[in-house]
């Protein structure tokens, strides 16, 4: 299946970058593990439904999608169905993370990096039966990504130097890039999806393409590329997803894919609900968190599943706080928010460890920047951290002008420093490290405010109303870093800390810098030397307060067969080669 391009807001605490939002797990509050468990240890294992099922995998997801456009999707509810449904130029393979042709066969690049020739494979066709052209690929290019009437995070990462990309069609099968300057991530970038031009230009030409493809939009009208198609949506129920007969992809024993005939999403806000379900045969898989390792690993042979450990999360989980001038929120707050060593003094003030210990049963690790280990060549592990440490915490207050008198935290006017974190309300391992982090600076003489709220409802707070003063959240990762340019680019559509802003701040500004001189550089060492520095600086002024990092681990029923799990693509990144043994 397709993997995102840029990073998206997550629903859930663990694997982001590749897997499907649907295949990864929720969080759970300590009351209610408590009484789960006991439900796990006594409930049976419940094979026979899911073997009676015939070639339909059954998963979960933790939030509705609030779309079926994947065009202005920010938002891990709304892909973890769109990436089942459409394909791009190219793909990343999953295992060897090299790039591989998806629906272009082939290509090739002038010798100065800036032309690009792309021959879509022959016979390609839309799941509605109409042939995909070169025109479809101009369309998306032209008339979407690049079109400023349409928000899309897309633009952020295919912009050069400030620039669009110039693409033409030559032929019905041959497009043309023609780039402003060398870009090192072109060709791992094209994995965006393709949309069909024959539906949605008059969406384009009428003002509301963005609206369109919304979730009250009739199954059959969304057509695509990919392995499935949409074939049911009951809100807070399910989706269903069918094989496409005229998906492009044929297996090594020259079989068309996929080889599954459905995949059905149940709708299931409750993770500890979610694993029940596993454990009576109604899921094929779920996500364990660390909780549930203990419980579910004495029965993996009775149950016939497997537990795959599969490694570090590459995406991050972070306290941000609005420092936008156009936010909501008192102005006092945004210049309490605004100081380097208030965010600094924050993060000294998180107990990471009891994050781990309590809420990922020790499947986990501290993460104090925008990468991790996980992320391979890119990653900077020598930036400075601001750990636990209240002593320093203190200092750190006092030189950004507050005093600690009385027990309470306040600034230069008395004002006791007091706000409130956002977070969302499906995600219990979320709300409880929202928990510690409250007591956390309780100790120090912070007031916290916790206010859960249903995913999409947080996202538009964020990235639409701006109405909000702290939030709890995720982010997808990934082994490129220019493919967070949509949240680390001042102008980008995720920078969340600081939307849409009038002015920037000189660091700001450096990161602009540094990301447009490494989409330039074609050398990997001096790529490296490049976002090392963005990542000193992102550890170093704190926009996003990163929190713990979580062991990836998903449970799979044994009757599915050819998965190849990877920290990169998940359990399911090669969904259209799934097969059930016989």
């Amino acid at each position: 299946m397709r993997l995102p391009r840029f990073l998206i807001p997550c629903g859930e605490v663990r694997q982001r970058r590749s897997a499907p939002a649907a295949l990864r797990g929720r969080g759970a509050c300590c009351l209610t593990a408590a009484c789960v468990a006991a439900a796990l240890l006594s409930a049976g294992c419940g094979t026979q439904p899911s073997a009676g099922r015939g070639r339909t995998l059954v998963l979960s997801t933790s939030s509705d999608p609030k779309t079926f456009n994947p065009i202005v999707a920010k938002e891990t509810s709304t892909t973890a169905v769109t990436g089942f449904l459409f394909d791009g130029l190219t793909r990343t393979d999953a295992v060897t993370l090299r790039v591989t042709p998806a629906l272009a066969e082939r290509w090739t690049v002038s010798a100065d990096g800036r032309t690009w020739r792309f021959v879509l494979r022959e016979g390609l066709q839309w799941s509605d039966g109409m042939p995909v052209t070169a025109e479809d690929v101009v369309f998306t290019f032209n008339r979407l990504i690049f079109n400023e009437e349409i928000p899309t995070s897309s633009r952020d990462v295919f912009l050069v130097d400030g620039q669009p990309i110039a693409v033409a069609a030559e032929d019905a099968r041959t497009v043309v890039f023609r780039l402003p300057d060398r870009f090192a991530p072109f060709l791992r970038l094209l994995e965006q999806e393709i949309l069909p031009r024959h539906i949605l230009e008059p969406k384009v030409d009428a003002g509301v393409f963005s609206s369109s493809w919304g979730v009250n939009e009739k199954p059959q009208a969304i057509v695509g590329t990919g392995p499935f198609v949409l074939k049911e949506y009951r809100p807070a129920e399910r989706i269903v997803l069918e094989r496409n007969p005229r998906y492009w992809k044929r297996g090594s024993d020259g079989q068309q894919l996929p080889r599954l005939e459905r995949i059905v999403l149940l709708v299931i806000a409750d993770p500890n609900m979610a694993v029940l379900k596993f454990r009576a045969g109604e899921l094929d898989a779920v996500h364990v968190r660390g909780q549930d390792y203990p419980i579910l690993k004495p029965h993996e042979k009775k149950g016939n599943f497997t537990i795959y450990e599969i490694g570090p999360s590459l995406g991050c989980e972070f306290l941000v706080f609005n420092q936008s001038a156009k936010a909501k929120i008192d102005p006092w707050k945004r210049r309490w928010f605004s100081r380097t060593e208030f965010r600094q003094a924050v993060s000294c003030c998180l107990d990471r460890q009891a994050m781990i210990r309590n809420v990922l049963a020790g499947f986990g690790s501290p993460q104090e920047g925008p990468m991790n280990a996980s992320c391979g060549y890119f990653f900077n592990p020598h930036t400075e951290r601001f750990s636990y440490d209240l002593a320093r915490a203190r200092t750190l207050l006092r030189k950004a002008g507050f005093s600690l008198d009385g027990g309470a935290v306040r600034d230069e006017d008395g004002r006791q420093v007091e706000f409130t974190i956002l977070t969302n309300s499906n995600n219990a391992d979320r709300i409880q490290i929202a928990s510690i982090i409250q007591d956390d600076l309780r100790k120090i003489g912070m007031k916290v405010n916790l206010l859960p709220v249903e995913f999409n409802t947080l996202v538009k707070r964020l990235d639409t109303d701006n109405d909000w003063e702290a939030i709890l959240i995720g982010l997808t990762g990934g082994i490129e870093p220019h493919n967070g340019k949509n949240v680390w680019d001042s102008r980008g559509q995720l920078h969340m800390w600081n939307l849409a802003p009038d002015a920037v701040t000189p660091w700001e500004q450096e990161i602009d810098r540094l990301f447009a001189a490494g989409a330039r550089e074609l050398n990997e060492v001096r790529r490296k030397v490049l976002y090392d520095r963005w990542q000193e600086i992102a550890s170093r002024e704190l926009p996003l307060i990163y929190t713990v990092n979580s062991t990836v681990m998903q449970a799979v029923r044994n009757r599915f067969s050819n998965l190849r799990p990877t920290v990169y693509g998940g359990v399911f990144h090669n969904i259209e080669e799934i097969d059930v043994r016989e």
